[in-house]
């Protein structure tokens, strides 16, 4: 009975060793070893990133086996990040992506996850998302980015100054030229325009390539394999573009103004119509207070392209090929989309959610929603140029469209170049 009893302690002490063992490997509340990932994004803004602290504490309260080590980088400096980080060996589990050819870029090198199956897996996080939103960060049929934002960019305008012209907002691109021509015979600035940041004007030749030359043509020159951009539905895109700013339309210096001071000038009723994005709604309603509305742009009669998308598009995440912690990750993933944050998205920061039915009228402004379900009902989304083509194609694009708008360049001069680019990119 003694030798039993003995061998008995031992089986228990080493099956509790055992156990130990196991807790401590799959990261267990009392585990030492806690799991590590390496968090980026773009809003350190302190209006954006106490939702982004407040996300990762009660992740981390939920999941006390995993640690997030967040960084947070600006905008613009956050394209120079990406670059860095890629090309070295600390590269962040977790990390900020647009879509489109900013994120395939990614997926050619072999650097970013392929998600396809964790999205399979659950179809319920699947089919939370609007199905639009999650198309931008496809590649070859498989998905290798979340969204966190489902964007869009509209035309809004002070209802003062329309009402003073009994202005409708235009059915057509003609329509809208008539608009325009009517505010500036009244000595009204039509357009504000900040371009002293060039995405500003990019932004607007997204939508008038996207209408102006054929669907198939356009992704096709946007592939950097197969790009040529020889369409003249380039070349027209930009003389429209150009001549809304000969004609007069565009208020003055528009290339020494930023976006931000150009916003300001809208807010004091210097000028009647404003190009900007879905998420600064709120902005605008905050300084005009009800005295606005907002249309998309109009369509076009003899452009080639389809008139019913419309210009913006998510941006996400994607998850390091190079990640140790797939899984975990991909729990952080679901966490920051569940509708739970993602209705706090919409009501502590105003922005449209790519979650279905967590953008609506009891968590957002109504203009908000109203753009999310325009978006929800286009026949497609045109993402930004500048992020939606090969980087040196869309360099050409932001150095020349300044010079293009102060008349120094033609369309003509512009698209040559960038035609020259497009072969370089297929023959690297």
């Amino acid at each position: 009975m003694r030798l039993k009893t003995k061998v008995l302690v031992v089986v228990t002490l080493i099956f509790g060793l055992l156990i130990t063992g196991c807790t401590s490997a799959t990261g267990g509340e009392n585990s030492s070893d806690k799991i590590e990932l390496k968090f980026l994004h773009k809003w350190p803004q302190p209006q954006y990133a106490p939702y982004f602290e407040d996300v990762v504490k009660e992740f981390e309260k939920q999941n006390p086996n995993i640690k997030i080590n967040m960084e947070a980088i600006a905008d613009e400096p956050m394209k120079d990040k990406l670059r860095v980080v890629l090309g070295g060996n600390d590269v962040p589990d977790i990390m900020f992506s647009w879509s489109g050819e900013f994120a395939k870029k990614f997926v050619r090198a072999g650097a970013a996850l392929d998600l396809t199956s964790y999205l399979n897996e659950d179809t319920a996080w699947k089919n939370s998302f609007i199905p639009a939103s999650l198309q931008p960060f496809s590649s070859d049929g498989k998905n290798y980015g979340i969204p966190l934002r489902f964007n869009g960019k509209f035309f809004v305008y002070n209802k003062d100054i329309f009402d003073k012209y009994q202005l409708k907002e235009p059915k057509n691109f003609d329509e809208f030229l008539q608009v325009l021509e009517t505010l500036k015979q009244g000595g009204e600035t039509p357009i504000i325009l900040g371009n002293q940041g060039p995405w500003a004007a990019i932004h607007y030749l997204t939508g008038l390539n996207q209408k102006m030359v054929p669907n198939d043509v356009r992704l096709k020159d946007y592939n950097p394999r197969t790009g040529e951009f020889t369409d003249p539905g380039y070349i027209k895109a930009m003389e429209m573009l150009r001549d809304l700013n000969k004609e007069g339309y565009f208020m003055e210096n528009v290339n020494a103004s930023s976006h931000d001071m150009a916003l300001q000038l809208f807010f004091a009723g210097k000028g009647a119509i404003f190009y900007v994005e879905l998420e600064e709604f709120p902005d605008i309603e905050k300084n005009l207070k009800g005295n606005w509305d907002f249309f998309a742009m109009p369509p076009i009669k003899e452009g080639k392209g389809n008139q019913n998308f419309i210009t913006g598009a998510p941006d996400g995440f994607i998850v390091s090929s190079k990640t140790e912690h797939p899984k975990e990750a991909i729990a952080f993933l679901k966490f920051l989309t569940s509708k739970e944050n993602a209705v706090k998205l919409a009501e502590q920061l105003g922005w449209p959610s790519p979650i279905d039915g967590a953008t609506n009228p009891d968590t957002a402004l109504k203009q908000v929603v109203e753009g999310v379900d325009m978006m929800k009902e286009a026949e497609g989304m045109v993402e930004w140029l500048d992020t939606d083509v090969h980087a040196k194609v869309a360099g050409v694009y932001l150095t020349n469209i300044q010079l293009l708008l102060d008349g120094t360049k033609s369309p003509e001069e512009i698209m040559k170049e960038v035609q020259d680019v497009a072969k370089q990119v297929q023959m690297d």
